[in-house]
């Protein structure tokens, strides 16, 4: 993993104006855009597992994107991918997966066929979760999301092993936790809502993620956070 306090230098964005990387060179790269949810899992991941030396970081402007991203990488012209062993993977959830089964370092996935499970059960429903909790803001948001944040608390209670969704850190709690982080900033300054008031499981959660390098690493800057999601979901409350 990281060292702990260094921070790792962010390299400027890609533009349409910027030249492309020397491609399918044997480099490892991981596209990625700094404020995306769901390319920090695949970011997450490669800190996790000790990788900044082995994946190089390309990160994309998505207002502003390189033509030659959609031409030559990734015809989705989404973030994440990767470029590994001359071929492009996509997806943020199989991404995940994928790095963890092709390079060393700590694996994310555990062993323990309980824990397996209920790990491949929550993965499932991250998708519905994360749509609900975005369906919320533009709702009546307090009490629309206050569900989605208590079942986060009964799911932290299931292994006591530890303060994450499986007891220890894994696979789960980066799929999880880019939206967590997002959720937690912007209640709080907007819905001036604290969603682990009466959440103990889940403010431990935060509390102790927030003492791993290779997640705090990929934090975006709140203010920088709050304003997007307010011009993307919430024009009501610039």
């Amino acid at each position: 993993m990281a060292t702990a306090g260094v921070q790792e230098a962010r390299p400027a964005p890609l533009t349409s104006t910027s030249e492309p990387p020397p491609l399918f060179d044997g480099t490892t790269r991981l596209y990625i855009c700094y404020y995306c949810p769901y390319a920090q899992r695949a970011w997450i991941t490669r800190n996790y597992k000790g990788l900044q030396e082995k994946i190089k970081l390309v990160p994309i402007d998505l207002g502003n994107r390189p033509a030659w991203y959609k031409e030559k990488v990734y015809p989705q012209n989404k973030v994440p991918s990767l470029e590994h062993n001359g071929k492009v993977i996509g997806e943020s959830l199989d991404l995940i997966k994928y790095i963890d089964a092709n390079f060393e370092g700590p694996s994310l996935v555990p062993t323990d066929p309980a824990k397996k499970e209920f790990g491949e059960q929550l993965v499932s429903q991250v998708d519905s979760v994360t749509t609900d909790l975005y369906a919320a803001l533009k709702g009546d948001a307090i009490r629309q999301a206050s569900p989605i944040f208590d079942s986060f608390e009964n799911a932290f209670g299931k292994f006591d092993d530890g303060p994450f969704f499986l007891g220890q850190f894994s696979w789960v709690d980066i799929a999880y936790v880019p939206f967590i982080e997002r959720f937690h900033v912007v209640f709080a300054e907007v819905f001036k809502h604290d969603i682990t008031e009466g959440r103990p499981k889940l403010r431990t959660f935060i509390e102790e993620v927030n003492k791993i390098d290779a997640y705090t690493q990929t934090r975006f800057d709140t203010k920088e956070l709050v304003d997007l999601y307010k011009r993307r979901f919430l024009p009501q409350q610039q």
